[in-house]
């Protein structure tokens, strides 16, 4: 089972909202996940990153594997170096 750390699309349209969640690779953006570890707002201004940083990172120790947009916000919030 190949567990990945991406972003869930969440809010209206136009309007985009996404959860930071931990889901097997087979299954859908949108469909189901092991557990939410946080959110990310792009439509703020700066845009705003709550990732759960232990939580992230036990996972990534576990072997999931963060996609790239993941992988870019978990460096920007310093979660990963």
């Amino acid at each position: 089972m190949a567990v990945k750390i991406r972003l869930r699309r969440m809010g209206a349209k136009k309007a985009p909202f996404y959860r930071v969640v931990v889901a097997d690779s087979r299954y859908p953006r949108d469909g189901r996940f092991i557990e939410e570890i946080g959110t990310y707002n792009p439509l703020l201004d700066p845009p705003e990153i709550k990732i759960d940083g232990e939580k992230a990172l036990q996972w990534i120790a576990n072997g999931a594997q963060p996609t790239e947009t993941v992988k870019a916000l978990l460096k920007k919030s310093e979660i990963l170096k």
